[in-house]
């Protein structure tokens, strides 16, 4: 038996590092790995594919098939069924090991007929037209951004030659949301540039002076409130705990 791994990006952009961490986690022994040309177009039938072609070649009865999650093989739920019979010809176990279709035995067949369960077949259906219904979603999204000037991804950070400005500009008074629009970045960018000269920084330098006692306001009416406002009550002393 052998374990055969595939894996496959979208993109020339893309990596396959989460891939990687997944597969990786589940400790898969006597790998034989299969990864296609960075870019396949992921409409191309998973069947058509280069890289999965030569897997199919390559295996053998009783061996396992391994991927990270369903739709880094197939698309839509025509190509999930396509390879489901496929393997299923070929006699080749299917290990899926993150996503909605790690819990399910997608090789289960019906002992007298060999055809695919209809709850496996129902349930495969369903989390693929999820699983397209939000792929459609996100890629409507990314058009609607493109056409208002936003090429989507994460925002980029403060380039080294700006910082010295946005430092300057946050001691002047400038509100973290007033400088991230004004260099074109997220929040999180400037307060990684100004993360030293942030309040709670200073206090957590600091650590020999006591945080300063904050108002409570109450806004509540009855005895309950009315005995916390009394002259002789006070919080609590010492860590504050919470519970989920």
């Amino acid at each position: 038996m052998a374990n055969l791994i595939y894996k496959r990006v979208s993109t020339d952009q893309q990596s396959t590092a989460r891939q990687n961490l997944v597969l990786d986690e589940a400790r898969i022994e006597d790998r034989v790995t299969f990864e296609e040309q960075a870019g396949t177009s992921s409409r191309l039938h998973p069947l058509q594919r280069p890289k999965f072609g030569e897997l199919l070649t390559y295996a053998r009865p009783g061996d396992i098939v391994h991927i990270s999650e369903m739709f880094r093989l197939v698309r839509g739920t025509q190509h999930i069924l396509d390879v489901l019979d496929v393997l299923h010809r070929d006699r080749l176990a299917l290990r899926i090991h993150d996503g909605a279709f790690s819990a399910m035995d997608l090789t289960a067949r019906h002992p007298r007929t060999g055809e695919l369960l209809s709850t496996v077949k129902f349930m495969v259906q369903t989390l693929a037209a999820a699983g397209e219904l939000q792929r459609e979603l996100t890629y409507d999204g990314l058009r609607a951004a493109e056409a208002k000037g936003s090429k989507g991804g994460r925002r980029p950070a403060i380039k080294p030659d700006k910082t010295t400005a946005v430092r300057t500009a946050y001691l002047n008074g400038r509100s973290i949301a007033a400088l991230a629009r004004e260099h074109g970045v997220s929040r999180g960018a400037v307060r990684t540039a100004v993360a030293d000269l942030m309040p709670e920084h200073t206090a957590a330098d600091n650590e020999d002076v006591p945080a300063p006692q904050l108002p409570v306001t109450l806004d509540m009416p009855g005895k309950v409130a009315d005995f916390f406002r009394a002259p002789n009550w006070s919080p609590p002393s010492g860590p504050r705990s919470t519970t989920a």
